[in-house]
Order: structure tokens, then C-alpha cells, then sequence
């Protein structure tokens, strides 16, 4: 199950373990979900604070899972940052 979550851009080992265990096992199982509500729990599972560039690769990760064409810079888990997303204009967990 991990391997296939590794397969979207910027999840590696760790953040796969991540995502397998808030119970998203591939990829197409992070389309319309929210990566706030998603950092949230994970932040509540693990019972620790999480650093937030992990929500920022939860954001790129539904947008990656969510579009059969997604753009490429859209896939680097960076331009996903609470700065970035203010500057195009996108809302809460998505591009404009």
C-alpha cells in the first residue's frame, strides 16, 4: 500500500506510512478530500504537532490525485505553501 502512495510526487516512505495509516491506500483515494482536515488528523494521530510542510505535500497530493492533467509545477510540494497559494489566488486546499 505504500508503494502505490509513493508513486504521487513529493510522498516518500515516511509520508506513505503516513497516508496509508489516515486510511488512503492509492492514490485515487485523496480525490476530494481536504488537506486540512487531513493534516488535522494526522496531527491528532501521531498526538504531536507535524511539521506543516507536510500539509503543504497534502495539498499538492489531492491536487495530484484530483486532475487526469495536473500542471507541473503544481506538483512540487512547495508551490503549495500558505504564501504561494495567497499569491495565485487559491483558496483553502486548491489552485485557482
Amino acid at each position: 500500500m505504500t508503494r502505490a502512495m509513493q508513486r504521487v510526487p513529493g510522498v516518500g516512505p515516511s509520508l506513505a506510512v503516513d497516508l496509508v495509516d489516515l486510511g488512503y491506500e492509492m492514490p485515487a483515494d485523496l480525490v476530494g478530500e481536504d488537506p486540512e482536515e487531513m493534516f488535522a488528523r494526522l496531527c491528532d494521530l501521531r498526538a504531536k504537532p507535524i511539521d506543516r510542510c507536510v500539509l503543504y505535500v497534502f495539498r499538492e497530493a489531492v491536487y495530484y490525485a484530483s486532475h487526469s492533467s495536473p500542471e507541473p509545477e503544481l506538483l512540487k510540494w512547495w508551490n503549495w505553501s500558505d504564501a504561494k497559494m495567497a499569491a495565485r489566488g487559491a483558496g483553502r486546499s486548491g489552485p485557482v
